[in-house]
């Protein structure tokens, strides 16, 4: 899977953008790998979020989003982005192969393990497998992260905090997924209080 260009284009100005517009904060940026591969993973709170994610780290990002993306004019300019497109109606075997293999490729993966924004009153919603499974397979790094506050123009409310990040050394997935939405939900929690 090559970086796509488009990707590289418009990286700096994603990044100059949120500086100016939503000011946001970057906590533990030193926690992300310097290079791939490795999975970012955390709460879904924005259309925005993967914009803010990208303009966190100078790597490419490869993002699972809804495969709607992949129609018409927008096509164009997700396929450019380097997103792998998940069906989410069913269990996407797919979606899950094509990010194990670019982590093969020392890729870097985006998710958002809730699967969709959470617009409810919970602190996230229950996360699919997939981040931990595809980190397990590949023996690559879990960076989870949050995202608190929200996109107001010029108010310095918005941050994206980057934990420490760890390996599933555990071969019950099920069990590393609810450690990995404890880890989310816990610092979430703190920054509430």
């Amino acid at each position: 899977m090559k970086d796509p260009l488009f990707y590289r284009i418009v990286r700096p100005i994603i990044k100059l953008l949120f500086k100016l517009v939503f000011r946001p904060k970057y906590i533990g940026l030193d926690n992300i790998p310097k290079n791939g591969p490795y999975v970012l993973a955390g709460n879904h709170t924005n259309n925005f979020d993967c914009l803010l994610l990208i303009s966190s780290t100078k790597n490419v990002i490869h993002f699972l989003a809804k495969d709607s993306l992949m129609k018409g004019f927008k096509k164009l300019i997700f396929k450019n982005m380097g997103i792998i497109p998940v069906n989410r109606s069913i269990h996407d075997k797919n979606a899950l192969n094509n990010a194990i293999n670019a982590l093969k490729d020392n890729k870097v993966i985006g998710i958002f393990p809730e699967g969709t924004i959470n617009r409810t009153d919970d602190i996230v919603m229950p996360f699919k497998i997939g981040a931990v499974k595809m980190t397990y397979e590949t023996n690559t790094l879990l960076v989870p992260f949050t995202i608190t506050g929200n996109y107001k123009l010029f108010k310095n409310n918005l941050t994206i905090e980057f934990l420490k990040p760890y390996k599933i050394k555990s071969d019950n997935l099920t069990k590393e997924n609810e450690k990995l939405m404890n880890i989310i939900s816990k610092k979430l929690i703190e920054k509430r209080n």
